[in-house]
């Protein structure tokens, strides 16, 4: 072979190489949808450790529902994302595919209805003839829907305004609505002007439990195992710190003071939110109780329920069979060994 021929096929294997390594690099790209809700492992989204971790070049995105969230991985968007179970059965009653790969929280007390002061509004059985609002198909909308329901009420007895939680809070602070069903930062500016009238656990309790995931399209998911296994030990390692160090989340940590810079409020306010949450461990996730039993799961069930209940309430047209193909525990499983 002539030099300027070996020359030539040499510089045609390295552009090559480089354009396999771009390609892989490419490869490496995730846009992640996350909420205002505080969560332990938020603050590996505000350190990088989410990206550090995985090896990823990942776009944090934030928006203020899990409706928008669904919105955009439908538009292909979004690849992963940290949603509430009501839209959640929503979307996948429509036909998205989509996977809940680590719950994040189940029903507790971050998520709650209040009442305004000056409302007129001190049991539940107040509630007739007022003004109540709750973000659009968000889980707080569904309980909202649920409870009105489980007291005897409709629709026609309580007005619910289905509006974006920023304008929940203006809307309130005007006097325009008598409550709304929200969760933080907007749940601590609600208590600021009222007192708390009923939480998510105690809709949970009276028959529509609701929960919080991570959730990653079937084909990302299918395509990236070993970045959701890395993902899932990610928030798993910041929950386990939170269980175990109560210090470290306190309003002077430097875990709560991140928070605060990603997501708004103050050190305080992130700090008192973590407190309000109820965390499951990864075990008990990836056990038939929740994410492991397939059709049977916990998971799959509150789905199913829940995408019942949007379909009596007329926010969705199909309830499938089953959701067990919506959830998988095989990120948890693998995380925990």
């Amino acid at each position: 072979m002539k030099f300027k021929t070996l020359i030539a096929a040499a510089a045609i294997g390295l552009a090559s190489i480089s354009m396999a390594a771009v390609a892989a690099a490419a490869d490496k790209k995730v846009v992640v949808g996350y909420q205002t809700d505080a969560l332990p492992s938020s603050v590996a989204i505000a350190n990088g450790d989410f990206a550090k971790e995985t090896g990823y070049d990942i776009d944090f995105r934030k928006f203020n529902s899990g409706a928008e969230i669904f919105a955009a991985i439908a538009s292909g968007d979004v690849q992963i994302g940290y949603v509430g179970s009501s839209p959640f059965a929503a979307a996948a009653s429509r036909g998205l595919e989509v996977k809940a790969f680590y719950l994040s929280s189940i029903s507790g007390i971050d998520e709650a209805l209040v009442v305004r002061n000056g409302s007129g509004i001190n049991t539940l059985a107040d509630l007739k003839g007022k003004k109540l609002a709750a973000a659009p198909v968000s889980t707080d909308h569904y309980q909202l829907l649920a409870l009105i329901k489980s007291l005897g009420l409709t629709e026609k007895d309580v007005q619910v305004f289905a509006i974006p939680q920023p304008e929940i809070v203006a809307s309130y602070n005007r006097g325009d609505i008598d409550g709304g069903f929200v969760w933080d930062p907007a749940l601590t500016e609600l208590k600021k002007g009222g007192k708390v009238l009923v939480t998510s656990k105690d809709v949970a309790d009276k028959g529509a439990p609701t929960f919080s995931a991570w959730v990653a399209t079937s084909k990302f998911a299918a395509d990236n195992p070993q970045f959701l296994k890395t993902y899932a030990s990610v928030i798993s390692k910041y929950y386990a710190s939170f269980a175990a160090d109560k210090a470290a989340w306190g309003p002077d940590s430097d875990n709560a003071k991140a928070l605060a810079k990603l997501l708004g409020g103050t050190a305080d306010q992130q700090a008192a939110a973590l407190k309000n949450l109820t965390l499951l461990t990864p075990d008990v996730q990836a056990s038939a109780a929740w994410l492991g039993g397939g059709d049977q799961s916990g998971a799959a069930k509150i789905l199913k329920d829940t995408a019942a209940f949007l379909k009596s309430q007329g926010k969705v047209s199909d309830v499938l069979p089953n959701y067990g193909a919506f959830v998988t525990a095989d990120a948890l499983v693998s995380a925990s060994n």
